[in-house]
């Protein structure tokens, strides 16, 4: 069988299922796994699919958001041990933006510092930043339903006025070749804003976002600091050649 005839296959497959195990490439293909393992290398590469363990998983361009109730309850061990890293990069009196999102809310819990101050666009956020006493701006703006996060013109102008030692944003997807990337472009708009005018940028992602493509790009890798839970399932070292990764276990 030609190189390119098992490539069709295997994308075929892959947007039937979305997930495929390279024990089914086998049976389908009837071709060895260490060819079929340089077949999805090759494909990996070209951006069609991020391997994963025993296979492989289909790359989609994703527009779809989950809600916060779904987000709060996918990957919460992991989210909680990458918040309480990022809480304690954060230094007495420091400014610091915090984007809306489910492991942004989390790292509020350990907000121990004194003197600080925070700017957010993530409503959900504000009740436990007043219940510690700590001295809160939020971004004015059109407040989206599904994310709880203030978008728009009126959000990106005000926050104009503000400059951080350190962001901590959250994203949806992290990837080697197409940088950090989010379904909304007026939440991306306001994700890059933000990095823009912080001395440190820091992202939150929990290790099922590497490999993941969504709709519209906010940062390149090397404008950010990516703070993970464990090795991505994808090869560390693609990442470590344009950001640092800071793995929390």
């Amino acid at each position: 069988m030609l190189i390119t005839e098992r490539h069709q296959i295997i994308l075929n497959l892959l947007k039937e299922k979305k997930n495929v195990k390279l024990q089914e490439l086998v049976d389908l293909t009837n071709t060895s796994e260490s060819t079929l393992r340089r077949d999805l290398d090759q494909l990996e590469k070209q951006n069609y699919l991020k391997r994963v363990h025993g296979g492989a998983s289909l790359i989609q361009s994703k527009r779809e958001e989950p809600s916060v109730n779904e987000r709060t309850t996918k990957n919460f061990d992991e989210k909680g041990m990458i918040a309480k890293y990022a809480a304690n990069l954060i230094q007495d009196g420091d400014c610091i933006y915090l984007d809306a999102g489910t492991t942004t809310y989390k790292l509020i819990t350990y907000l121990n510092q004194k003197d600080i101050v925070v700017v957010t666009n993530g409503v959900d956020h504000l009740e436990a930043l007043l219940e510690k006493d700590i001295v809160t701006y939020i971004i004015g703006g059109y407040v989206k339903k599904v994310t709880k996060a203030t978008i728009g013109r009126d959000a990106y102008t005000s926050i104009k006025n503000y400059r951080f030692d350190k962001c901590f944003m959250g994203t949806n997807a992290v990837h080697h070749d197409l940088g950090l990337t989010t379904p909304d472009p007026e939440e991306a708009q306001i994700k890059e804003r933000a990095i823009s005018l912080s001395r440190e940028a820091f992202i939150l992602a929990d290790s099922s976002k590497f490999g993941e493509v969504s709709f519209s790009k906010f940062a390149k890798l090397d404008e950010v600091k990516i703070i993970t839970n464990s090795e991505p399932a994808t090869q560390l070292n693609k990442y470590e050649e344009k950001t640092e990764i800071i793995l929390v276990n």
